[in-house]
């Protein structure tokens, strides 16, 4: 803030988003010249099968039965499938677990659901304000956001501002600062305004936290563990893009991105208050090939201009990727 191709010595079959397409057939007519004789037909290749309809299983964290979704290429199509589910609107979805109902910032949804996930949507809870005094320079939050504009607190420092202040708590959602409403600003935007807040001077934090559970056993029902409507080969992943169709892609452990991936999330958090290891991941993703900073910068640019990263942020960040890169981390 909330982004393969398979070579075998056929064609792959693929996965075509159709709206209701059926197969028409010609209208007669009478031809006005004399038609010549069709072509051959082409040799008959291997017969196409289409894939399965990739169907996943959801439910409400603090408790409800469980849905099926299916149809969804980004987080707000995401989102919107869950509340049409659920007769819930769209917006009271705070954020996305994935295999836990917990508010466990280490299975929050980012741009990628395995095709065996099971999704938990967190929704609005209680609303509550919160008094602010910086007593130094960092609040200790680190922030991350749903990717359908609501940021949310992922981590807080021990020892910080915020960890002394008991309300506060991990998954909530920054709906306001000092009545600002701050709902569609990215994570970057919101770590930013609070960064600028100055010491010594409080200020109000409105926050919401995800609903929570009265009978978690009771009302919530066992996770189906078949595979109805999967397509399961290997261990594959629906990647959601915000522009473009999702794709499937068969995970391949890849030592080297994951930890550079890791590091630059680290230096995200470090930098900008921020963690979101898809963010991370689309860093290393455009710095991996390049050879020199200069290369490195103007491709970030061109896919991350928005975020107007610091010099001294991107030459971090190329240490990190040369360094992880010749074994140096």
């Amino acid at each position: 803030s909330v982004s393969c191709v398979q070579h075998v010595s056929q064609s792959p079959p693929k996965l075509d988003l159709m709206h209701n397409g059926e197969a028409m057939s010609p209208q007669d007519s009478k031809p006005s010249a004399p038609l010549l004789p069709p072509p051959s037909p082409p040799p008959p290749g291997p017969p196409e099968y289409p894939r399965p309809k990739l169907i996943f299983h959801t439910q409400l964290a603090h408790g409800s039965p469980t849905g099926r979704i299916h149809g969804f290429t980004n987080v707000k199509e995401l989102y919107a499938k869950i509340a049409e589910v659920f007769n819930i609107s769209p917006s009271e979805i705070l954020f996305c677990t994935l295999n836990s109902h917990k508010v466990d910032m280490q299975k929050l949804l980012g741009g990628q659901i395995g095709l065996e996930d099971f999704i938990f949507a967190h929704v609005r809870g209680e609303t509550k304000e919160v008094e602010v005094t910086k007593t130094e320079d960092a609040l200790g939050l680190t922030i991350t956001d749903n990717g359908a504009g609501y940021a949310f607190i992922k981590r807080i420092k021990e020892g910080s501002t915020i960890d002394r202040l008991k309300t506060v708590c991990i998954g909530d959602h920054i709906e306001a600062i000092n009545d600002q409403s701050i709902v569609g600003c990215r994570h970057y935007e919101v770590a930013k305004m609070l960064k600028e807040q100055r010491r010594g001077v409080p200020f109000t934090l409105r926050l919401v936290e995800p609903k929570k559970a009265f009978d978690m056993i009771g009302m919530r029902t066992r996770a189906p563990k078949s595979n109805e409507g999967k397509m399961v080969n290997g261990r594959e992943t629906l990647r959601l893009r915000s522009k473009g169709a999702a794709t499937v892609q068969e995970v391949v452990s890849n030592e080297f991105e994951e930890r550079a991936t890791k590091k630059v999330d680290d230096l995200l958090e470090s930098y900008m208050g921020i963690r979101d290891l898809e963010l991370a991941t689309t860093i290393v993703e455009a710095g991996k090939d390049k050879k020199n900073p200069d290369d490195f910068a103007e491709a970030l640019d061109s896919v991350l201009g928005d975020f107007a990263f610091p010099d001294v942020f991107l030459f971090d960040v190329w240490g990190a990727i040369a360094d992880v890169k010749n074994g140096r981390l």
